[in-house]
Formats: C-alpha cells, structure tokens, sequence
C-alpha cells in the first residue's frame, strides 16, 4: 500500500471572511474545481455539515488522526487540524440613530440655555467682582452694578436737582423736596436709628452670553441689604420667599391650559459668600445654608481668600465643613456615571472635597514673573492668579459651576428640588395620588378585585346588622327590665295597701263583735212564740 506525503496546506485559511481549517479549505477548493453552483459569502447547509464533520475527526485521539485514505482515490493522510475559528463580523449597514447626539446638540443650540445663579452674602465680598471673572463679562459697565438699587432713566444728577431747589426752602417741607428731588425716599430724623433691622432686597439682572455658537441666557440674581444690619433676624426670609415664589411661577406655568413654552425662572445655584475670618461660621451662615439647601444646589465659598494664608484656608475649610455636617446641610455633588474612566471620577471627587472654595476674582491683567498677561492681583509681596489652581480655587468653582457640571446643577433643580416642593406643595393643597388610574386593566383581576370588595362590603353589612339587631335586644331587654320592675313595685304597693285594708276591716269586725256581744248581755232574753206565725 502506498503512502503519499501530505500536503503542507495552512493550518487556518480566511476564505470569503470566515476563518475555517485545512480540512474545509480542501473541501472548499475541491467544490470550486468540480464547479459547485453555490458562490455565494455564506456557507449553504451541506458546506456547515462538511466543515462539521471536518471538526468532529479533528477532535478525535491521535490513533484517528491517522486516517487512511488509501482506498480512498487520493490516499492521503492528513495531520491532526486545530480547532475551527470562527469570525463573527458586525453588519456593516447604516441604520442612522448613531446621529442622535447630533440632532440633539442642534436643537438645544437652537433653542439655547438659560442659567440662573443667585449670589448671597453680605456687602464688600466681592460678589460683582466674581461674577464677572466667571463669565468674563463686566456686569457693572452699561448695566445695573450688583447691589445697586438706582433706577434706571434718571438721567439727571443730583447735583442738578439740589441746585434747581430754592435757598429759601429750608424748613421741613424743603428738606423733604430736597431728599425727593435727590432721590431719596425719606430724611431720618434726629435720634432716628438707622440699619437697625434688616432691609433684604431681591435684584435681578439678565443678559445673554455667546461663545462658539452657543447662546446663555444667564441671570444673576443679586441680595442686597443680607447680613449688613444689626440685627439681622430672619434676614434669609425675602430669599426663601423670592425660591418660593419662582417655584409658583413654574408650577402655575405648567398647570395652565395651553403651555407652549414656559420660562424656566427657577434658581439653579446659589453661591453663599462666607467672610474670610478663619475662625467658625456665624449663626445667620448656619441658619440661612439650613433654609436654603432643600430648595436650591448650595455652594459655599470664601470670598476675597487672598487676605488668609494657606494654612488658615486649610482650617477653615475644615470648621466649615464639619459646621455644616453636624447640621445636615447637603451640598451640592457632582455626580459620577459609569462610562468615566478613573480620572475623571477622581478629578470629581477632588471638585467635592475642595468645598468651600477659597476663591478670589480679578478681570484686571498683570505680567506673572514669566512675562505672561494673566488675570490677577499685583501685591507688594507677589501676583496671585485667578486662573491658577495653586493660588485659589476660582477654577474648580468655575468647572463646577460652567465648564463641567451645568447641566447637572438645571436637571437637579428641576428634577429633585423641584420636585420635592411641588409634591409637598400640592399634598398641602389636599390633592392626593390615585394610583389606581395607572394600573393596567385585566379582567381577571379587576374580576377579583369586585369580589373582594364586594364580600367585604357583605362582610361590612353584615356586622352593621349584628351590631343594631344586638343594640336593639339589648334596648328591649332593658326596657322589659324597667317594665318589670314597675310592675313590681306597684305589686308590693298594691299589696301593701290591701293588707292595710284588710286589717282595718278586721279590727271593725272585732269591734263590731264586741259590741254585739255587749248587747246581747245586757237586754233580756224573749221566748221564743211556737205557732204558725212567730
């Protein structure tokens, strides 16, 4: 018996995109020279029988590799083969919701952005100056400066007015022409105390913001008056009150009957301006952050840094923090998703732990000491950067709050803290969820729930009647009980009375008796006549 050598073929051929072994590669070649009619990228039925037939002799012993083909034509016998791979391949047609983000994106440039940011903290911090170092916007040129409570169109000074008042005016009515002419609303008078009490006033300013196509309706919201008095008793009230009023706005807009477009006027952020004294937070911070943190994404920061030292920023961040721990006031997180790599949810993490910000703001340049134009503060010990994360963290505020988690801040106020106070706000106004309106309908059940309530409405019935036929037993016993005891009294009466009756009638027996008896003794005593007559 001859033996032929083998061929030397590959161990694994891609033929038509499918990965298969020599003993299918043969097969295949030989079906292409014997002029098969099927050409086709897929293996018909009888090719995938083959090519597992092929895989059942690979996975044999080595004695059953050692085929021999000798009665075969050829007589060849073939080398043990690995196993069949297999590609599997990704269809290759477009289906086109890949564009999604796309569409998205233009219809949201379409429409824009709207932001709402409020600034709280008392007058000096610098609230105007940060402001317009985060959206690199001067809000005090050609605008209401923030904390201003000028009116605008008085064109016309001051100065003016006073000088077209007469000399002669001076008694109470010219004084009081002159404070009306210069604007102001009243003179104080002698011994009268003034910032006393709290004067908390809510100014709003809107403007609109493009870069790179994208347009921001932003609006800054501004507290005057908080925190600058002497006393300073529910000082935070106007700003709950102004939160309040913008969440019934929101509520009403969305109640009407045709609600095409409703503004989102909601406060999306609050910056709380601390005072850069690097020792604990006061009693109106703890208790304005307690008023305000249900309702709006709080963010502390402590404004004009600069004058602290790190150390002091160190401490102080730490005082704050466990202040507001031990208070359960929540700040506002960023939050991870599960797509982010290590990286960024460190880098997150870091956005958190750095509250509260030690921020510092300045749109003036200076030349750093590499020559460089930057936004900062000149001093005569040094530059500090505003840009730079080493000098403040006016960049992580930044990122927080524009570059990275805007989005976040408006679906959080909208979706939670709105939320929230529209449930609580309607179960005050006595509506109720009737969760049965969104159950699906199913006969069956909907069958067992009628017998149910049926059989405990019977069930119901059922122990109202025992109960009213027991109260009803009950009432007639007691009045047959009452009954029963009047006839027995006026038995004992009746009785009683017939006894003294019949001793009476007795004693006018005896009585009568005796004087009979008495009569009879005394008158003689008549014969008796004997006759038909007597």
């Amino acid at each position: 018996m001859m033996q032929f050598e083998p061929k030397k073929e590959p161990m694994d051929e891609e033929i038509n995109g499918y990965s298969i072994g020599g003993v299918a590669a043969v097969q295949h070649k030989d079906m292409q020279d014997n002029g098969s009619a099927n050409n086709s990228v897929t293996p018909n039925n009888d090719q995938q029988d083959d090519m597992q037939d092929s895989m059942r002799y690979e996975n044999h012993n080595d004695k059953d590799y050692n085929y021999d083909y000798a009665d075969s034509a050829e007589g060849q016998v073939l080398p043990a083969q690995p196993d069949l791979k297999i590609i599997k391949r990704q269809i290759t047609s477009y289906v086109g919701f890949a564009n999604l983000p796309k569409q998205w994106r233009r219809k949201s440039i379409r429409r824009g952005f709207s932001f709402n940011l409020m600034c709280v903290g008392a007058a000096g911090l610098g609230k105007t100056t940060l402001v317009n170092t985060l959206f690199n916007r001067d809000f005090s040129m050609g605008d209401e400066k923030l904390g201003d409570s000028a009116e605008a169109g008085d064109n016309e000074s001051v100065d003016e007015k006073i000088e077209n008042l007469k000399i002669e005016d001076t008694d109470e009515n010219g004084i009081a022409a002159m404070a009306a002419a210069a604007g102001v609303s009243s003179v104080p008078k002698a011994g009268e105390e003034e910032g006393l009490h709290s004067d908390v006033k809510i100014q709003s300013q809107n403007t609109i913001i493009e870069e790179n196509g994208v347009a921001l309706k932003l609006t800054i919201i501004d507290t005057p008056g908080f925190g600058d008095a002497i006393d300073n008793t529910e000082s935070w009230r106007p700003i709950v009150n102004e939160v309040n009023k913008r969440f019934d706005q929101y509520l009403d807009a969305e109640n009407r009957i045709n609600r095409g477009s409703i503004e989102d006027n909601r406060i999306h952020a609050v910056l709380y301006f601390i005072e850069p004294t690097a020792h604990y937070l006061k009693a109106l911070d703890l208790e304005f952050c307690k008023q305000i943190h249900e309702k709006c994404n709080l963010i502390p920061v402590i404004a004009k840094s600069d004058i602290l030292t790190d150390e002091e920023i160190q401490s102080f961040k730490y005082r704050i923090r466990k202040q507001l721990d031990e208070a359960h006031i929540n700040l506002f997180e960023p939050p991870t998703f599960a797509l982010d790599d290590e990286e960024t949810v460190s880098a997150t993490k870091e956005l958190y732990n750095r509250i509260p910000y030690a921020v510092v703001g300045s749109t003036e340049l200076v030349t750093n000491p590499d020559g460089q134009a930057v936004r900062g503060r000149s001093y005569p010990w040094g530059i500090i950067e505003v840009d730079n994360s080493k000098h403040s963290d006016f960049t992580f505020l930044r990122d927080l709050l524009i570059r990275q988690f805007m989005e976040e801040l408006r679906e959080r106020t909208s979706k939670v803290l709105y939320e929230n106070y529209r449930s609580q706000k309607l179960v005050k106004l006595g509506i109720k969820q009737d969760n049965s309106v969104f159950k699906e309908y199913d006969p069956e059940t909907r069958q067992k729930e009628e017998k149910q309530l049926h059989e405990a409405k019977l069930a119901k019935l059922e122990s109202e009647m025992k109960a009213v036929f027991q109260q009803k037993v009950s009432e007639k016993e007691k009045k047959l009980q009452k009954s029963e005891a009047e006839l027995f009294a006026r038995h004992k009466e009746m009785k009683e009375k017939l006894t003294k009756q019949l001793k009476a009638l007795e004693e006018k027996k005896h009585q009568l008796e005796i004087s009979i008896s008495k009569q009879v003794s005394h008158s003689p005593v008549q014969p008796k006549k004997k006759g038909f007559l007597r």
